[in-house]
């Protein structure tokens, strides 16, 4: 498999227009998210996201990522004969800049991120670090090994990768769609080829709060239970309850 020229993704290859509702065209809005996400080689950003605009709710951006997780459950049986289920589903305050990292889960999982407005500004970016691997001659697993990006040497390799998230907002109700795979690419079996995520916030408060509201998925075999039952999605869909990342204490 051939890699071309190195060049941060472009706005247009990630960013999708706002949506007003979940309605009708929600299932081609899904096949948009999984030809840029759901990636099985180099050709799409791994990544992607949507603008529901600064007149939305908390409640219905949760349920835009709910019903984009069923439609993409759907396009992803058609295309691969396997399932995708829920990891994990929670609220929280996320104020700490964080280095490029993958959010732990199994080979193949995505994370689905809904970002409320606020007034802490962050700026967003995606590293290609299975790409990165692959032109290195390692796997994505071998490459967190030996290139930690935790690590000045590691975050360097990864600068080429990157791509700065330009229409990421922090007046707008938006959905980051993240490929947070790591499983090997091969001629033999294709499998999701993820990407590292990193957010650097601006303006820290203890005045106010950044609310991240934080699900993964994974595709797994037809019939492969979900760790997060449908009570438990419910009521992620209408609590108030947001913690402090990284703590189990309520706020």
């Amino acid at each position: 498999m051939e890699t071309t020229t190195l060049e941060p993704w472009a706005p247009g290859d990630y960013c999708l227009a706002a949506l007003s509702s979940v309605d009708s065209h929600f299932s081609e809005l899904a096949a948009d998210v999984y030809a840029r996400a759901c990636r099985f080689d180099f050709d799409a950003p791994g990544f992607c996201l949507i603008d529901l605009g600064p007149e939305a709710t908390s409640e219905s951006l949760r349920r835009v990522m709910i019903e984009l997780k069923q439609e993409l459950q759907t396009v992803h049986g058609a295309n691969c004969a396997r399932n995708l289920v829920w990891l994990s589903a929670g609220r929280f305050d996320q104020q700490v800049t964080t280095k490029f990292h993958r959010d732990g889960g199994p080979p193949e999982c995505l994370l689905i991120l809904g970002y409320e407005p606020t007034s802490i500004r962050a700026e967003f970016s995606l590293a290609d670090y299975s790409r990165c691997a692959f032109d290195l001659g390692l796997t994505p697993a071998q490459f967190l090994e030996k290139h930690n990006p935790m690590f000045v040497a590691g975050e360097e390799l990864l600068r080429p990768y990157t791509t700065r998230v330009a229409c990421f907002s922090n007046a707008h109700y938006q959905v980051l769609v993240i490929n947070n795979s790591v499983a090997e690419w091969s001629d033999d079996r294709r499998a999701w080829q993820g990407v590292l995520h990193t957010a650097r916030i601006l303006n820290p408060s203890d005045a106010h709060r950044r609310v991240v509201n934080s699900t993964m998925v994974a595709s797994v075999e037809m019939g492969a239970p979900s760790s997060v039952s449908d009570a438990d999605i419910r009521e992620f869909v209408t609590t108030s309850l947001v913690r402090q990342h990284g703590y189990t204490k309520p706020q």
